[in-house]
């Protein structure tokens, strides 16, 4: 039997686990690790989820002390189980690994999918932050006209009680508070309840696929940061930011989706520098040149645009793709400056807690704040950093209306961002090609 150590975030090292390991008395799993997501440290993988093999649960160890658990746990094979690694920081791991005395493991992307009864649609990164979440709605909606009843099933964000998270189903704005989502959780579901699109996601993906077949004739899985679906896909689409040229082939596992996707979106080329672009094409042409491209523009509007003109504003920006995302800026720096602001105030001489160790973390960042709010400490310092910042308005660019989950007390508009073609092919018609490849689906579901 092989002792096994799996390195993960809270997310896909569980359904590693519950896939590959859970039910495998081949392998002992001794621990994970954890990174990324703060306050996960310290807790246990619940038995209840772990299985009978596992009676009092998995511990959950920090990911520094790595070589002490392997030396002490006598590990066999150290497994990776996250997303969004630079090539560079994904093999010191496996150096560190290796030189503590055990193995280093990747597991293959179709290993640890589950297999649906209905068609399932992809919609994968190369990066956090390309736009993932605009393209998902968008996708929902063609499906929508093509007749299908979709369901949505996000990528895990477990930061609460495991056992109680196992299999969580998202139709209402109400749910959002009954789970007591974070900030980022809000941030992927809230617009998929706006537009009355159920989602699900949770622990064990096993089971929320058994109850999302029932609920829905299509499954659409929206990833998370630049991870590969846990469901086999239909179709594999996968979205690519040139404002990161390169980026698709530096990091682990976006390559992946890089390499296997079907269609490759290019968005946001209505903002980023031509020669990125030729370079996002280049790379395709290379190492991906059966899959379609369609272009996209990430339009960005803002309620109330008049408001900012000539103001002093704070930016807020999409937590996740400022910070491993490694984005200077996003969609509220484009509109404060499209929409003529004054100045925008850097928020760092008044962030407090976890908000200043973030900017601290993440040197890149200087003249926008990142919308953190995993825990509820967090999201006071989020609020308390807001109310410090000598500003006239807040620019808020968060994909959620952020004043449901913290206290503003200044003046505030939203910015919202949705992709739009850039000439053909659209993705109007490659949904359409997609339900004449699946119309069995559609009428074995009486639809």
């Amino acid at each position: 039997m092989k002792r096994v150590l799996i390195l993960g975030a809270a997310g896909r090292d569980f359904h590693d686990f519950n896939v590959v390991f859970r039910n495998n008395p081949e392998f002992q799993v001794v621990a994970f690790t954890a990174t990324q997501i703060p306050d996960i440290a310290g807790r246990r993988y619940p038995a209840e989820l772990a299985g009978n093999r596992y009676p009092d649960g998995i511990p959950i160890l920090e990911e520094d002390k790595m070589e002490q658990i392997i030396r002490d746990q006598h590990v066999d094979t150290v497994v990776f189980a996250y997303s969004d690694i630079a090539y560079p920081t994904l093999m010191h791991l496996a150096s560190r690994a290796v030189a503590a005395g055990a193995d280093f493991q990747l597991l293959a992307a179709e290993r640890t999918q589950l297999m649906a009864k209905v068609p399932v649609v992809s919609v994968c990164a190369v990066r956090t932050g390309c736009g993932k979440s605009p393209v998902s709605r968008r996708i929902a909606v063609e499906l929508r006209h093509q007749g299908w009843h979709p369901v949505v099933v996000r990528h895990p964000m477990p930061y609460g009680d495991l056992n109680e998270q196992r299999v969580q189903r998202f139709a209402t704005l109400a749910d959002l508070d009954r789970y007591k989502c974070t900030i980022e959780e809000r941030e992927e579901y809230e617009p998929h309840i706006v537009a009355d699109t159920p989602v699900y996601a949770g622990v064990d993906y096993h089971d929320i696929l058994r109850q999302a077949e029932q609920e829905g004739d299509v499954i659409l899985w929206e990833g998370g940061n630049n991870d590969t679906p846990f469901y086999r896909p239909d179709l594999a689409i996968v979205v690519l930011d040139p404002h990161r040229a390169g980026h698709e082939l530096g990091y682990y596992p976006g390559e992946v989706n890089f390499r296997s996707a079907d269609v490759l979106i290019i968005n946001k080329v209505d903002t980023a520098d031509p020669d990125g672009i030729k370079t996002v094409r280049r790379n395709i042409a290379l190492h991906n040149p059966k899959a379609k491209v369609i272009e996209t523009a990430s339009r960005v509007t803002v309620d109330n645009p008049e408001l900012v003109n000539g103001k002093t504003v704070l930016v807020i920006e999409d937590g996740p793709t400022l910070t491993h995302g490694e984005m200077p800026y996003g969609a509220g720096v484009v509109a404060a400056n499209r929409y003529h602001a004054a100045a925008l105030i850097d928020p760092r001489p008044y962030a407090v807690g976890s908000i200043q160790k973030s900017f601290e973390k993440f040197p890149h960042l200087w003249r926008v704040l990142p919308a953190m709010g995993y825990s509820d400490t967090q999201r006071h310092e989020l609020e308390e950093t807001i109310r410090r910042v000598p500003c006239e308005l807040v620019v808020v660019a968060t994909p959620i209306d952020l004043a449901r989950a913290i206290q503003l007390d200044k003046p505030h508009v939203s910015v919202r961002y949705e992709v739009e073609e850039i000439g053909e092919p659209a993705i109007s018609a490659l949904i359409e090609e997609f339900t004449h490849a699946h119309q069995p689906a559609l009428a074995g579901a009486g639809r």
